[in-house]
């Protein structure tokens, strides 16, 4: 499958509803009871959206965000954004921006990740961010609306943009985890979503049994295209890559083996690097790849460090492409 390409890539804008100041450090060994004394935080800017944007722009693509922020955190996450060189539309909401904190066990080499909720939306903020997000929408583009979902957002906003996004002839991505996710699969029978990314344990939960194998996830891949929920259902299968299935097309990718430092921003990194890839060649395929190459890049880094473009360059080249 590819698609039409016009004279230049257009930009790709990236959506992010529930960002977040992330947070990382290390201490000796995590356990109940005494402070655990921790080493100086990595901070840096977080939120599905946020990320997948600084994937693209890592990756030497053109991109735009926009993303809810509020109160000091937001004031905090703003500036580390621009620090990052990231074109940002600012959309304001009452109340603070959420914090993540990650934190490694030296002892062990295990993760906590730590995640605050986020500030409570209304309908009527709802209404005025999908607007936003229609006006920042580029045209005949692409979007990836990519985290969680704030505290009081309808569970039905993922598939209320889809169907905005199609009428401005704007390709979008979602990957989203909870009701939302949930909606999204039991509702979308219209194939007004152009991609649906899930990882591995969101799949295993939506199908409702495990997906041991890799043919149990192209089956159930296929399920979901097959029943209009998007045109390009991609999911991921943790060391072993990701599975595709769209219009005539049933794709797996496996990458190299690699040492792996740290899990957090695989999914970010596969759909950032994904996306830019669509963007600029429409070959399916490729975006597969490259968004395998991007997701094995970012478990070498560590805390909460996502790809870098040097590794997915590296990485590419071993990544195993199958079509069934």
């Amino acid at each position: 499958m590819r698609l039409p390409l016009g004279r230049a890539m257009p930009p790709v804008l990236t959506i992010t509803l529930n960002p977040a100041v992330d947070l990382a450090a290390e201490t000796e060994h995590v356990s109940a009871g005494p402070k655990l004394r921790l080493s100086e935080p990595v901070i840096e800017p977080g939120g599905g959206g946020i990320n997948v944007a600084r994937v693209v722009a890592c990756l030497g693509g053109r991109v735009r965000l926009i993303a809810a922020l509020g109160g000091l955190t937001g004031a905090r996450l703003q500036a580390l954004i621009a620090d990052a060189g990231l074109d940002l539309e600012r959309f304001d909401v009452p109340g603070e921006t959420r914090q993540s904190l990650s934190v490694t066990d030296r002892a062990t080499g295990q993760q906590y990740r730590f995640v605050m909720p986020g500030p409570r939306w209304s309908d009527a903020m709802a209404d005025q961010f999908m607007d936003a997000i229609d006006a920042a929408s580029p045209a005949q583009g692409w979007a990836v609306l990519s985290g969680s979902q704030p505290p009081g957002l309808d569970e039905a906003f993922p598939r209320q943009l889809a169907s905005r996004m199609q009428r401005r002839d704007v390709r979008l991505i979602v990957d989203t985890s909870g009701p939302a996710l949930d909606s999204l699969i039991k509702n979308g029978k219209a194939a007004t979503l152009w991609g649906l990314r899930m990882n591995q344990g969101e799949a295993a939960a939506a199908a409702g049994h495990p997906l041991p194998d890799l043919a149990d996830s192209l089956a159930f891949a296929r399920t979901l295209y097959e029943r209009g929920v998007a045109q390009v259902v991609v999911l991921g299968r943790g060391a072993e890559g990701s599975v595709l299935v769209a219009d005539r097309l049933r794709l797996s990718c496996r990458p190299p083996a690699v040492a792996v430092k740290s899990p957090v921003g695989a999914g970010d990194s596969f759909t950032g690097a994904f996306v830019l890839e669509m963007a600029q060649t429409g070959d399916l395929a490729q975006a597969l790849t490259r968004g395998t190459a991007a997701a094995a890049a970012a478990v070498t880094t560590a805390a909460t460090e996502l790809c870098r473009a040097e590794d997915v360059a590296r990485l590419i080249s071993g990544c195993m492409l199958t079509r069934h």
